[in-house]
């Protein structure tokens, strides 16, 4: 970094379930970038998908009163990316930036969308790129990639949300062939546990299914086990690092949307009480995973270690995950020894470093 202030957007909200986990996430982010290194803009995505800026458009937001804001835009001009308001049918210049730090988590966010739509500005963003953001979001597509790196995963078989509403009995029997009770039953494509069921019997999973189409319009059934929930943080481009692995206790039967953001308490253990074999271990197949999907920036990986046979399996990649001030991610990185400052200031160089790599691809071949 240099000694002018970094111009930086943070943009958070978004069209998806996770929208205020989004603001929360923000919220913690905003607190610990440093004035005298960034001058910020704020700009919020709504429910509805309006792109809105203004002052203090963060606590707006948060408020549910975004009547002071302005339409935002992010404009190409002569190789340069800048904010712009609308008013009426003039376009008022905000300021150039240098960099974007998308808070956003789910779809439209965290799935590879509004990373081409970065990329097409040509616009430094934080975190994961197009392929690894929309593999990473994909639960069932994860799923395979990884498994193909060598990595175990458990059973699993993926449902459309018509054949859930046109034959739910079929889909029913089918899942109930992937595995004896419990199923977990999930949307694929979204997280924070949200639309997630555990199913003990044919009812709860009937409701299960039904109840995470409502969230996606592809559904992923897989096997239950009574398991230790790990999460382990990666970091880096090209040369990625891990944290030590952590281990989630949940007071609900598994670790729930209330648990992570609603003061659920659950009891964390960081590091996991693991022997240096199964910690290595642990961090070799979150290093894979990252890889396999080209990861960047960041991500955190999540394992499952079945209790009584100790196997462990893994259970999905989040490329934007949680980073409230009890999130797991920095966390994580905190007990590794960087603190949730110096973590931000690195996913920001990140953006950047990996924005002057892209920089260096030839656009134009000539014989």
């Amino acid at each position: 970094m240099t000694n002018t202030k970094l111009k930086l957007g943070i943009i958070f909200g978004g069209r998806s379930g996770e929208h205020a986990v989004s603001l929360m996430s923000a919220t913690s982010v905003r607190s610990v970038l440093d004035p005298s290194k960034y001058e910020v803009f704020e700009i919020g995505i709504t429910q509805e998908g309006a792109w809105l800026t203004g002052s203090n458009a963060l606590q707006v937001f948060k408020e549910g009163k975004q009547e002071s804001l302005h339409e935002a835009l992010l404009l190409n001009t002569s190789g340069k990316v800048s904010l712009y308001t609308r008013q009426g049918n003039t376009l008022k210049l905000i300021s150039p930036l240098d960099v974007v730090f998308p808070v956003l988590h789910g779809t439209f966010g965290e799935d590879g969308t509004i990373q081409g739509y970065f990329e097409m500005l040509d616009l430094a963003y934080v975190g994961a790129g197009v392929l690894a953001s929309a593999v990473g979001m994909d639960k069932a597509v994860c799923k395979h990639v990884v498994q193909n790196a060598g990595i175990p995963v458990l059973e699993f078989m993926v449902f459309s949300r018509s054949e859930i509403r046109t034959d739910l009995a079929e889909v029913v029997h089918k899942a109930e062939g992937v595995a004896p009770y419990p199923l977990f039953v999930k949307p694929v494509n979204l997280g924070s546990s949200v639309g997630i069921s555990k199913a003990q019997d044919r009812e709860e999973l009937q409701a299960a299914l039904q109840k995470a189409a409502r969230f996606d319009r592809r559904v992923l059934v897989e096997r239950g086990l009574d398991a230790r929930e790990i999460e382990i943080s990666v970091l880096g481009n090209e040369n990625p690092q891990v944290s030590v692995p952590g281990e989630i206790i949940p007071k609900d039967v598994f670790y729930t949307y209330r648990d992570k953001y609603h003061h659920g308490d659950p009891e964390v253990l960081i590091p996991a009480p693991f022997d240096q074999a199964m910690i290595e271990r642990i961090q070799h197949y979150a290093l894979q995973a990252y890889q396999a999907i080209d990861g960047a920036g960041l991500a955190r990986v999540d394992f499952l270690v079945d209790k009584p046979s100790g196997e462990l399996y893994f259970s999905e990649i989040n490329t934007m995950p949680g980073f409230t001030s009890i999130s797991m991610y920095p966390k994580l990185w905190e007990a590794s020894g960087l603190s949730y400052p110096a973590l931000v200031d690195r996913l920001i160089e990140l953006a950047l470093e990996r924005k002057g790599e892209q920089d260096q691809t030839i656009r134009k071949y000539e014989e």
